[in-house]
């Protein structure tokens, strides 16, 4: 686990540095590999109507409801390694 955690963090860091912007659903899925990796299923309850961004991002991370942490962190990382 203390090496897929170093590369989780590295992940993270070199997900700032993408030679190119990721089109909007690949951002989505960033983010929820990223919260899933780090946090689990999520706990909170999906915002309201007026927030569609803040939903989107919901539905995205709330998607992987049920994948473990440790699941979620390989595929975050072999999606930035992907997009680098």
């Amino acid at each position: 686990m203390p090496d897929l955690k170093a590369a989780f963090d590295k992940a993270m860091l070199d997900s700032k540095n993408l030679s190119e912007r990721p089109d909007n659903a690949t951002l989505l899925k960033i983010y929820a590999l990223y919260k899933q990796g780090s946090s689990g299923d999520i706990a909170d309850k999906k915002p309201g109507f007026g927030d569609m961004v803040a939903g989107a991002k919901w539905d995205a991370w709330n998607s992987l409801q049920g994948t473990s942490k440790e699941d979620a962190m390989q595929q975050y990382i072999d999606l930035i390694e992907s997009l680098s």
